[in-house]
């Protein structure tokens, strides 16, 4: 088996996350039931509600994003 660079093997694994229609941003993210204990983490986070799911979201520390579901 001949070994790719680290890079292009992360290219192929986005190409292929991009063909099952599965968006990047929800693998960087936290999914819990609950989210009231995460909210508490950092003084900036908020909770937001968009297309029916409720989200945290942090603008000054982008690693504090969650979703309940």
């Amino acid at each position: 088996m001949v070994s790719l660079g680290r890079q292009t093997a992360t290219r192929e694994i986005d190409a292929r996350r991009r063909a099952s229609g599965r968006r990047l941003e929800d693998e960087t993210m936290k999914i819990r039931n609950s989210l009231k204990s995460l909210r508490n983490r950092h003084r900036d986070n908020r909770i937001v509600r968009r297309k029916g799911r409720v989200y945290i979201i942090n603008k000054t520390q982008k690693r504090y994003k969650a979703r309940q579901g």
